[in-house]
């Protein structure tokens, strides 16, 4: 068995007093995060006491070796301001043990574990007086005293440990394991009283977040961002316990800058009822990560933010009804083929129906009008900058009756014959004659419009 124990520091161990207890470090993490970190080298990671020890002998030559392991350790280090001890052993109590001792700046002894100085073993520390008047001072010492006296004495779970150590019996640890949604609560360092200060402080949940992300293999599409109000009632009003916002993406992502700027953006749109003094980040929406494509052609690897990174930004800046995309709908009425709708909205998907018979790709024109405009006729022929001739036509379409509303595209009926036609001035142009409804119909009552021009 092989085991690597991890631990951060405020201060380089060769600045560690040699009887002085170093100082840890003020993570801007929780350990829990930590832990998630660990957990993509090996799938056995556990906390042991101050240390994070994980068994790495199944995993590590799939790292290239242990001590490359290692040295990936020091550089994907999750809090850089931090310094990064680790140490191996055969052991999780004797890797805690040379790790104890790498922090104080004292060489590890050539004899492990017998000749381990006792503090550096958990369950001993509360008898190192007893034991010392006994003469032990290491490992190997009290080892060496008979086992059902030490039990009785000191109690079984000192000598089980020392089995342990020496490998005699099997190690039992509460395995990390990730959870199936993302839920992180801190405590404010002040009460936040704007967006600014809230931001601030959701950063290391964000922090936490993309941790978890790549450790599930799974892309955020929404997330909830909820700080507790410090007040229950002010200038007379009653307030509620919580505030929150809700920052959801077009497309799965692990890019904490953007998710950054959309959650900014909708912090500085939202009033604070009362100051805030805690702060929550839960994941709403998660799907699996495909990872990010990359190509060799300069034009697929240009700078910048992507074009649903742009739209949702601009989204949660101007509002979501500010920024609208075509939908595409069901329907042979040319004006009624797509909608527009908030570009962060998702659309239901349709109910089964029959589909609808769109006009032929070759005759629709690249413009359409907003309004069709009547045409003049003169003996019977349309005009448009001239007298129009006909290429090609008439095409039939007899929809709009299933419409009840103004809500279908102004729920009218469509009866029409559509030409592509030749104007003197004007070139092609797409029209349709407008039949009037009815078998009883005079010829004369059908009305000509422009639609579309082909340019």
């Amino acid at each position: 068995m092989q085991w690597i124990a991890l631990r951060w520091w405020a201060e380089a161990p060769e600045a560690a007093a040699e009887d002085a207890a170093p100082t840890p470090a003020v993570l801007p993490m929780t350990l829990e995060t930590l832990g998630w970190w660990a957990l993509q080298f090996t799938p056995r990671v556990a906390w042991l006491d101050e240390a994070l020890v994980l068994e790495v002998s199944a995993c590590e030559r799939l790292w290239g070796g242990q001590q490359q392991l290692m040295r990936l350790m020091s550089s994907w280090n999750p809090v850089p301001d931090s310094r990064l001890q680790k140490v191996q052993g055969a052991t999780a109590l004797v890797a805690l043990a040379r790790l104890r001792l790498f922090a104080l700046g004292q060489r590890p002894p050539a004899d492990i574990p017998a000749a381990l100085p006792l503090h550096t073993l958990t369950l001993a520390r509360p008898h190192l007086d007893v034991l010392a008047r006994l003469g032990c001072r290491t490992w190997g010492d009290v080892a060496a005293l008979p086992r059902g006296g030490l039990s009785r004495r000191f109690g079984a779970a000192l000598r089980e440990a020392l089995d342990m150590a020496w490998g005699r019996h099997p190690e039992r640890h509460t395995w990390l394991t990730l959870p199936d949604v993302f839920e992180q609560k801190l405590e404010l360092p002040a009460l936040a009283e704007n967006a600014h200060e809230l931001m601030w402080s959701a950063n290391r949940l964000l922090a936490a977040l993309q941790i978890w992300l790549r450790a599930r293999q799974r892309g955020a599409l929404a997330l909830e961002l909820e700080w507790t109000l410090d007040l229950k009632r002010y200038d007379g009003v009653d307030l509620p316990p919580y505030q929150s916002i809700t920052v959801r993406t077009a497309e799965p992502t692990q890019d904490m800058a953007h998710l950054r700027r959309l959650m900014s953006e909708r912090l500085a749109l939202t009033q604070l009822a009362a100051p805030a003094s805690w702060l929550r980040l839960r994941s709403l929406d998660t799907q699996p990560w495909a990872g990010a494509s990359t190509s060799f052609l300069p034009e697929d690897n240009r700078k910048g933010d992507r074009l649903h990174e742009m739209v949702e930004r601009l989204s949660a800046r101007l509002g979501p009804r500010a920024v609208q995309v075509p939908v595409p709908r069901a329907d042979h009425r040319p004006e009624a083929m797509q909608d527009w709708r908030p570009a962060l909205q998702k659309v239901a998907p349709p109910a089964k129906q029959a589909p609808a018979r769109q006009q032929p790709d070759s005759l629709l024109p690249p413009w359409l009008l907003r309004e069709p405009l009547p045409l003049e006729v003169h003996d019977g022929h349309p005009w448009y900058q001239g007298r129009l001739q006909s290429l090609v036509g008439p095409q039939r379409i007899e929809a709009g009756w299933w419409g009840d509303g103004p809500q279908d595209a102004g729920g009218h009926l469509a009866l029409r014959d559509y030409f592509v036609a030749q104007s003197p001035e004007a070139g092609l142009l797409w029209v349709f004659r407008e039949r009037a409804s009815g078998c009883f119909a005079a010829a004369d009552a059908a009305r000509w419009f422009l639609q579309g021009i082909y340019a």
